[in-house]
């Protein structure tokens, strides 16, 4: 504003003001000034789009942002641009959206407002270009278009002074860009002054010197909680879908994959008919067929998102994005990629890379290894279909399984006769099998789905060791039931035996006899009509394990006889000792150990050669004939000789072995009355167990050590060794009772799926800890314990009232004990104790004599406390000392 000077010649004071606006340069002021201004230009400073208010799940992401967008000391701020990146409809634009909302209402962070701009990268129609873009981000800036230049360089040093000034004037400015697809079509929007803050999306990974964050799925309870917002927003209040079915909705959850898109557009579909049941939508989600054409509504689809991210990539990155559908578990290896691609790993690396920075396929939790969100795997799948050499690539993908398998199979049972190969060591291919397991368990389905029958049959054989060996018993019954399947299919009747002896092992270690024995039994059968010899001769060794299993103990020695010289006619000498090592397991259970010796060298011979895995359950075995023959000192080194060749070869299923022979010679060294010797071996036994994941066996291991350590230290007692008494009694006693108590937590988590078989076991162990915990002077933890497990029987026992008597016995004679200890609580260990009197009682009158010694043992003990009683006066009454 100019105010009028006077008259000419009149000495008057001038006076030039200007309010508000953003001046670039110099501004003359003076007085009689005639200005011809342009038309205006209204600034667009707060376009941002309206922030969802279903927005859910994503707190920490919007915390991250504004930490980087806060004002500062320019030192301070590492980085004021942040590049989202992330999968098609995952929720990047609602993000930064929401951030940029919450950063505007911050006092003093963007004074100057913000600018928003979506650059449709990804669509080939509407996509802007960098000029176009700088042109309406200028405009909204203020500038006329007669001052916009046309060039691109322009263009850009023009919109970044601008900021650079507006920032200089404290307006700092916030700029959103979105839906960039490359880094040439963002370069020159990005602000350069270091006080301006941005905000960019795009499906790729940018390389811009922005600070990068991915943008992953919503988790199960997010994606319910949008699933509920969205409908309430919706339809109101009124609308308790999600809540009345949550399974439901957790269910539409997952098969939306967390995919916000995918959410919103399930909740819409909710949202258009109030009446339809979240089961309904549920039920057509969950055909995979057809799941992207259920996700439609309107303007917004999943599989049109995709569409505009597949059709940026090249041909090559197109092929291998088909490709990595292809395979048939959850992710799979560069290594798998390139030998389908029939390329090598280096160019496919590169194309696996590329695929992921478009957020198309996600790393797995081990470099090197690739997999597909849920829904982008359903829409690659479409596709692979729709290209002519699906079925080549699909051939040559479960071949290249096949044979990865057969030979890391090789390296299981650690053949020696004939050599391995295909792989570095036996580590790295039980390694590639471990990595493997879930995909080569999906390629056989495949395989047969496909018509692929013969690699459908093959597969689980190259599996059967792996699956054994590495205790895998359900995945190894479902494949071996797939393989006789298309053995059937093809017509194979040796390819149906051979696989159906696989089944009976299988069915073995799930110990469904019946079955087993029945499938071994048919296998032979069928061996027999083909005059395959070694065949039968396998069949005949699978139906002897099973009928050893079931408890027919003649039958399976029997059989066993039979096998070996069908096996010992064929190739294969490694699968005759084997054998012979499984005769000499059977001749033990009937006690001839000379005869098994004989049978177990005689194996040993020929392991020793062929397999050090199989050679260590050998050894195992001839260790329990020499100590049944009375051979103890063979026996030991046996077990020694053992554990030292299991430990060697590493695997778990050798661990388990040398687990074994520990635990044997804690028994040999008990039997010897070594029982610090013994005390050593069933430590290291429990340890192995633990090792391998076998908590049934660790349990017996660890309540042998129990066992042993009170013993030690009651024969220290008897011997009259009292010179350290306190030390060494609550040295032996306090490892006693923390033995126990490893197997009572294992024991615990087992009687959790399986409480009628593990919880015998647990009120067993809570008894045995009962002894350590009295003698330490630990008078309530036994009371507790014993308490314990007296209401663990009695739950067992309300399902067979007749069930478990002899045990609640024992508990109230426990319990009395431990309460026994303290004079104060003699009047109640005297009532546990005549609860023991009178179950024990009743236990004696109905049988003929088994539980004699149980009523003896209660009836005297509730003598003593009467006889303590009676001598007690309230007087005499002292706390518990350990005092047993």
């Amino acid at each position: 504003m100019a105010d009028d000077a006077g008259e000419e010649g009149t000495s008057q004071d001038t006076s030039n003001r200007i309010d508000d606006g953003v001046y670039f340069g110099w501004v003359i002021q003076g007085r009689n000034i005639s200005l011809q201004l342009p038309t205006p230009v209204t600034s667009a400073m707060y376009g941002l789009p309206p922030a969802s208010p279903t927005f859910t799940g994503r707190g920490t992401h919007v915390e991250e942002l504004l930490q980087g967008l806060a004002p500062g000391p320019r030192q301070q701020k590492a980085m004021l641009v942040a590049s989202v990146a992330g999968l098609a409809g995952v929720g990047k634009t609602e993000l930064v959206v929401q951030t940029a909302t919450q950063a505007l209402k911050k006092p003093g962070w963007f004074p100057g407002g913000a600018l928003f701009v979506d650059m449709f990268g990804y669509d080939t129609k509407r996509r802007l270009s960098p000029e176009q873009a700088l042109h309406g981000l200028l405009h909204a800036l203020g500038i006329p278009d007669e001052h916009i230049p046309e060039e691109l360089q322009d263009r850009s040093r023009l919109y970044r002074s601008v900021l650079a000034e507006f920032a200089r004037q404290k307006q700092r400015v916030l700029i959103v860009i979105d839906n960039v697809s490359s880094t040439e079509q963002v370069v020159p929007l990005v602000p350069a002054d270091g006080t301006t803050a941005a905000l960019l999306t795009s499906r790729h990974t940018l390389d811009v010197g922005a600070r990068l964050h991915d943008l992953h799925i919503l988790d199960e309870h997010a994606s319910v909680e949008l699933l509920r917002k969205a409908l309430f927003e919706a339809r109101g209040a009124a609308d308790t879908r999600v809540t009345d079915a949550i399974e439901e909705a957790a269910t539409i959850a997952r098969l939306c994959a967390g995919l916000p898109l995918a959410l919103r557009i399930a909740a819409a579909l909710l949202a258009d008919t109030p009446s339809r049941p979240l089961a309904s939508l549920r039920q057509a989600l969950s055909d995979v067929q057809h799941r992207l054409d259920q996700l439609t509504r309107e303007n917004r689809a999943v599989r049109a998102a995709l569409d505009l991210s597949y059709r940026q990539l090249s041909e090559p990155q197109a092929r291998m994005f088909r490709l990595v559908a292809l395979n048939p578990g959850p992710d799979l290896s560069t290594a798998t990629a390139a030998h389908v691609a029939a390329a090598d790993e280096w160019h496919t690396e590169q194309l696996l890379l590329e695929l992921h920075r478009a957020h198309l396929i996600e790393p797995g939790a081990v470099w090197g290894r690739w997999g597909l969100h849920d829904l982008v795997r359903v829409y690659s799948g479409e596709q692979a279909a729709e290209h002519p050499t699906t079925a080549d690539d699909v051939r040559r993908l479960l071949l290249y399984y096949l044979e990865r398998a057969t030979r890391a199979d090789k390296y299981v049972v650690n053949l020696s006769e004939p050599a391995p190969h295909g792989f570095p060591d036996r580590t790295q291919a039980i390694a590639w099998l471990d990595a493997e397991r879930d995909n080569l368990f999906a390629v056989g389905a495949l395989a047969e789905s496909a018509g692929h029958n013969d690699i459908a049959r093959d597969l689980p054989t190259a599996m059967e060791n792996y699956f054994s060996m590495h205790r895998y018993p359900e995945e190894w019954r479902a494949s071996a039931e797939l393989a006789v399947r298309a053995a059937n299919a093809l017509g194979d009747q040796r390819g149906a035996a051979q696989t159906g002896v696989s089944l009976s092992d299988a069915l073995r270690a799930l110990k469904a006899h019946g079955d087993a024995i029945a499938e071994a039994r048919k296998a032979a059968e069928i061996f027999r009509g083909l005059d395959d010899h070694p065949g039968e001769g396998t069949a005949l060794r699978a139906l002897a394990s099973a009928l050893r299993s079931a408890g027919h103990n003649e039958e399976a020695l029997r059989m066993s006889e039979q096998a070996i010289p069908l096996l010992q006619r064929g190739p294969n000498r490694h699968i005759a000792a084997v054998a012979l090592m499984d005769y000499g397991g059977f001749l033990i259970d009937h006690e001839k150990y000379h005869e098994a010796i004989d049978a177990l060298q005689e194996s040993l011979a020929v392991l020793s050669q062929t397999s050090r895995s199989v050679k260590s359950l050998a050894l195992l075995n001839l260790a329990a004939a020499l100590r049944g023959a009375g051979r103890r000192a063979e026996a030991i080194s046996s077990c020694q000789e053992c554990i030292a060749c299991a430990l060697e070869v590493g695997g778990p299923w050798e661990t388990d072995n040398a687990a074994r022979a520990s635990a044997l010679m804690g028994e040999l060294f008990s039997e010897d009355e070594q029982l610090h010797q013994a005390s050593l071996h069933f430590r290291q036994s429990a340890d192995l167990f633990t090792k391998t994941g076998n908590d049934s066996y660790a349990v017996r291991a660890l309540k042998a050590l129990g066992d042993t350590l009170i013993d030690l230290e009651e024969r220290r007692e008897e011997d009259g060794d009292l010179g350290s008494a306190s030390t060494a009694q609550e040295g032996h006693y306090e490892q006693a009772a923390d033995a126990i108590a490893e197997a009572i937590a294992l024991t615990r988590r087992a009687a959790e799926s399986t409480p009628d078989e593990a919880g015998p076991e647990l009120a067993d162990l809570l008894m045995l800890r009962c002894v350590p915990l009295v003698h330490l002077g630990r008078c309530d933890e036994a009371q507790s314990a014993a308490r314990e497990a007296l209401a663990t029987l009695n739950r067992l026992a309300e399902r067979d009232p007749h069930a478990h008597q002899t045990g609640i016995a024992r508990a109230w004679n426990h319990l009395a004990w431990a309460l026994y200890q303290d004079n104060a609580q003699l009047p109640a260990a005297l009532e546990a104790s005549t609860e023991a009197v009178k179950i024990a009682t009743a236990l004696a009158r109905n049988d003929s004599g088994e539980h004699a010694e149980l009523l003896q043992t209660s009836v005297d003990f509730k003598a003593t406390l009467l006889g303590e009683l009676a001598q007690t006066s309230v007087y005499e009454i002292a706390p518990c000392d350990g005092g047993a």
